[in-house]
């Protein structure tokens, strides 16, 4: 009996590590169930509360620390990656980053219960050079709260998930249905969006080698969201910067007699494709660079560096 117990609380621990560092990571896993559940689990058996409550924060501090690393070497790279389940990723990155920077450190604290920026908190201060010490503690005090707060709940009200905690079995069960429930939900979501788009009709779009044979009677946008660029970045030769967060200003000049082609670096030409759409319904002639900048890069097309007066890059805490 005594090796079946400690067997189950082995295995109880490694759900918990391995949800809770998921979930830190950027992936869709829901840690707070699962927190709730541990809670649960540590006061009727078979996890041991001390036991629990470390392996869920390291889980976090390990996490966190391996983003702020990655942030601080990679930069907008890694924020890129991150922000990709978002429409626009390029704007994803300018709003955490403006919030994050406006509002402090402290931002750490609470971080965790902010959805769409609880996956961006360590890497942005690893990018904006947030000393590690510094990190290090607000990071440990943010932590430490999200873990208590939900395994906390989960010891308190450990009667009501009775049921579920019993055994290492219904427990695993839980923490799986969860995370498919939570995948399927965000399967349908993307779906919904999908065919939303397919309803308001197709987007044209060109490939990267005819956009080049045509360069001479078209006009080329990028349309990267303005805080979406490194130093020394580099966009299509000939291109003009076009901010798909302000098409609604009149200092926007696009040409009415020329045929309009975007670009940016989102999935599926995200970005682009809503420019496109808004242009199309102003009256203009408007494609869509199938690839973006990438397959522009890939067939060896001429580039140039962006613009000093282009370039806005994130802010330091150095």
């Amino acid at each position: 009996m005594d090796t079946l117990v400690a067997a189950i609380a082995q295995h109880g621990y490694a759900i918990l590590f391995t949800f809770v560092f998921l979930e830190v990571v950027g992936l869709p896993i829901p840690a707070a169930p699962v927190l709730l559940i541990a809670g649960g689990a540590s006061a009727n058996g078979p996890m041991r509360p001390g036991a629990s409550l470390l392996t869920a924060l390291s889980a976090m501090l390990t996490g966190d620390m391996l983003m702020y690393l990655l942030g601080r070497y990679m930069g907008w790279w890694l924020l890129g990656v991150l922000c990709r389940l978002s429409i626009s990723p390029e704007s994803c990155i300018l709003r955490s980053a403006d919030a994050f920077y406006k509002r402090g450190r402290m931002v750490l604290v609470f971080a965790k219960f902010v959805p769409g920026i609880n996956a961006l908190a360590a890497p942005l201060a690893g990018s904006m050079k947030m000393r590690v010490p510094q990190f290090l503690a607000f990071d440990f005090g943010g932590a430490s709260l999200y873990v208590l707060v939900y395994w906390g709940a989960g010891y308190l009200f450990s009667g009501f998930l009775g049921a579920i905690t019993k055994g290492y079995a219904q427990f695993s069960n839980y923490v799986v249905w969860s995370a498919a429930v939570v995948f399927a939900g965000y399967l349908s979501y993307r779906a919904l969006v999908v065919l939303r788009e397919r309803k308001r009709g197709p987007v044209v779009r060109i490939s990267a080698p005819d956009a080049a044979r045509k360069m001479a009677g078209i006009a080329v946008f990028d349309v990267r969201s303005h805080g979406y660029y490194e130093k020394d970045t580099m966009r299509i030769q000939g291109s003009v910067r076009l901010e798909p967060n302000a098409l609604n200003q009149d200092a926007v000049q696009v040409p009415k007699n020329k045929e309009i082609v975007l670009y940016c670096t989102c999935v599926r030409e995200a970005t682009s494709v809503r420019v496109a759409r808004f242009l199309g319904e102003q009256g203009y002639s408007v494609s869509v660079i199938a690839g973006g900048l990438r397959a522009w890069k890939k067939a060896g097309l001429p580039l140039e560096p962006v613009p000093e007066d282009d370039v806005v890059q994130l802010p330091t805490f150095s």
